[in-house]
């Protein structure tokens, strides 16, 4: 008995020495990202910023919106305390001191601990929706409540809001089946219906609050240390090791794994989509809606997965290529199954760029058309797919089928690869300046096209809109600066004139690799200028004709963001004009003309009001009537805008014959480019811009 009694003491006193030097390493860790963090940002940012009090002062708020952006969390008694180091976060900072970060991190995780309470008692009895109270929808207008008593009176409110949107739905689903005389709906109260509704607006929130709760240090330390480096600009930001494998796999389109996406509603880890052509989809045994239980390394012995994070699950499904992944998994008839998939390289077909011919039976004309969602490079493989490459194949097939025009959609384009922007446009020009871009020190450095090689020389239309950034700003603005094209689209594109780049943290630490992997810095080191000497920064790229848009009359770019880079402009580059008989007047009022007198586009333009009244209308009424009736006078609206943007072209869209020939037997392929043709049918705004090409030709 005795002995056993040691036996226990040593384990204890083993598993107490683990569990410290855990802790130690962890806090080592922080330490040393911290350290390299200030390194990085005073040697290689763009801006020199100091760390004083408007520093500390400006990190402060933005880590308290990135902790609780909404205020369902912290108290105003909370903020008060946090407050007393508001300007002491630069001293915090210099000295490596996470005292101020300790305080939040433990009570964020004690609040989060105390919400469920709050649920729990809001939904436990039915609401009453006669009375007149409101809710406000805008995180930014809130205040943090005064005290727990204010907050669990605020969720109250937040948790009403839910369960009405949900009644209401039910309610109109009722009065409809009445109306319609439909003898197979059960009626029922209005009391039974309000039961319901909490009943699932509790299952959502019981969901949601799993998942709060398996947010840990290492999630909030990155939320802190993304905090000091957003004060410097909105693109610099941490990666932990986790984070920049999702962000290469976003750039490079392609992942080794089995190619299914995951959600995790609860402690159950869900499949709700398998990629075509993947692993998993050609072994065929799993499907949508199975949840995981155990994920083994081939005939290693599994590892449960039940109420693990779904980040950690994900890189136990993620590896290598041609390894061996056993998941065990419920079926939706409660049945257990293990599935053996071997590994293979997943291929993202949305990222890539694909193309069409559009072709005008009445007038016989044919515009290409090409679609790039980004500027995608698998930088990690030398022979890995670049959206340069692509895009030339993409003409050449198209030149192959005697297209008298060509259209590039850029639109929804956040950038990517710089070098393949600057590719890309050599192909419609011989050679000469594509982008000026400067750092912190130096002289402005001109990147050029040296290829003299013109690969599409016909006209050219460029589609951007309001989300259109970066590579894709550069790429409009230097056909724009060279009149090489015409570029349509919204008022303006999205403003992000910036470069930026990876610093690996591992690679500054020569020893201690107890303390990797330690994340990298994603860092603004440059500024774009566009040939005209112009920064793309805040401004973007205004196009030659604009065209009515949804979100015309609402904020949206880098403008919107917080501590963004300013404007400024610089000496214009050596270049001359391509294309002076380009008549862009006449060009954007035959335009006009078309979108006046086009009754979508009116709806579209008037659309873009109510929005703008929407957003500035952000208190809404917990009556039930009251809230009804603005939703049955939103729904009329709303309904009006979809019927305008789902109108049917007249116009022919089909692939290139090589795409033809290479999807025959693909049936998969062939079903996903249909569809992509039938959306294409429904886009007023590229009918639109078939018409601009065809007045250009």
């Amino acid at each position: 008995m005795k002995k056993n009694k040691i036996i226990i003491s040593v384990i204890f006193l083993f598993s107490i020495i683990a569990s410290f030097t855990i802790v130690n390493i962890q806090n080592e860790k922080n330490k040393k990202i911290l350290e390299l963090m200030k390194q990085s940002l005073k040697t290689y940012h763009y801006e020199d910023l100091n760390f004083d009090n408007d520093f500390s002062e400006e990190v402060f708020n933005i880590y308290m919106q990135k902790l609780d952006y909404n205020k369902r969390f912290f108290t105003q008694t909370d903020i008060n305390r946090f407050a007393e180091y508001k300007f002491k976060i630069d001293d915090a900072v210099t000295n490596e001191d996470f005292i101020f970060f300790n305080i939040t991190k433990d009570v964020y995780i004690e609040r989060v601990k105390e919400l469920n309470k709050y649920i729990e008692f809001a939904l436990k009895r039915p609401f009453d929706f006669d009375i007149n109270e409101n809710i406000e929808l805008d995180f930014e207008k809130r205040k943090f409540a005064h005290d727990k008593k204010e907050l669990k009176q605020n969720w109250k409110k937040y948790l009403k809001y839910s369960v009405m949107i949900k009644l209401a739905t039910k309610l109109r689903i009722q009065e409809d089946a009445i109306k319609d005389n439909d003898t197979t709906y059960k009626i029922k109260t209005f009391a039974e219906l309000e039961e319901k509704s909490r009943e699932e607006v509790k299952k959502t929130y019981d969901d949601w609050y799993y998942r709060i709760t398996k947010i840990n240090e290492k999630d909030i330390i990155s939320i802190y240390f993304n905090s000091i480096a957003e004060y410097y600009d909105p693109h610099t930001g941490y990666y932990p090791p986790k984070d920049k494998e999702n962000f290469d796999i976003h750039i490079s389109g392609k992942l080794e794994g089995i190619g299914a996406t995951l959600s995790q509603p609860n402690a159950y880890i869900k499949i709700v989509r398998i990629l075509p052509g993947s692993a998993c989809w050609k072994q065929g045994d799993l499907e949508v809606g199975d949840l995981i239980l155990k994920v083994g390394q081939g005939s290693e012995d599994p590892v449960d997965v039940v109420d693990m994070r779904l980040d950690e699950a994900i890189k136990m499904i993620r590896g290598k290529k041609g390894t061996e992944v056993r998941l065990t998994v419920k079926k939706a008839d409660g049945s257990i199954m293990v599935i053996p998939i071997i590994r293979d390289v997943v291929i993202i077909e949305e990222t890539f760029a694909k193309s069409a011919v559009i072709f005008d039976s009445i007038r016989n004309k044919k515009i290409g058309y090409i679609n790039l969602p980004q500027f995608y490079a698998d930088f990690s493989d030398k022979n890995g797919r670049r959206c340069a490459e692509d895009m030339e194949k993409e003409i050449v097939k198209l030149k192959e089928e005697n297209i008298e025009g060509l259209i590039i959609d850029l639109r929804n384009n956040g950038g990517g690869s710089l070098i393949d922007a600057i590719n890309i446009v050599g192909f419609f020009i011989e050679t000469g300046p594509v982008v000026q871009v400067r750092s912190r020190y130096g002289m402005p450095q001109i990147l050029d096209d040296k290829d003299s090689l013109i690969l599409y020389e016909d006209d050219l239309v460029i589609m951007v809109n309001e989300f259109s950034a970066s590579a894709s700003e550069i790429m409009a603005a230097a056909i724009q600066d060279y009149n090489r094209g015409i570029i349509a689209g919204s008022n303006q594109t999205y403003g992000k004139g910036t470069v930026q780049r990876f610093l690996p943290f591992d690679r500054m630490v020569k020893f201690n690799n107890d303390l990797k992997p330690l994340g990298e810095l994603k860092i603004t080191t440059q500024k774009f200028y566009r040939i005209n000497g112009g920064a793309t920064q805040l401004k973007g790229v205004k196009p030659d004709i604009i065209l009515p848009d949804a979100y015309s009359e609402l904020d949206i770019g880098e403008k919107e963001l917080d501590n963004p880079i300013k404007w400024d402009e610089i000496p214009k580059a050596d270049y001359g004009i391509i294309n002076s008989a380009q008549d862009a007047d006449y060009l954007r009022s035959e335009s006009f003309k078309r979108v006046s007198n086009d009754t979508s586009f009116q709806i579209i333009d008037n659309y873009s009001k109510y929005l703008k009244k929407l957003r500035d209308n952000t208190l809404v009424s917990l009556n039930i009537k009251d809230y009804m009736k603005e939703e049955k006078d939103r729904s009329i609206i709303n309904k009006r805008f979809k019927n305008a943007d789902n109108r049917m072209s007249d116009l022919k869209f089909y692939t290139t014959k090589v795409d033809s020939l290479k999807f025959y037997s693909d049936t998969v392929k062939t079903a996903g480019t249909m569809s992509w043709l039938r959306e294409l049918k429904k886009d007023i705004y590229l009918e639109e811009t078939f018409q601009i090409a065809v007045d250009m030709n």
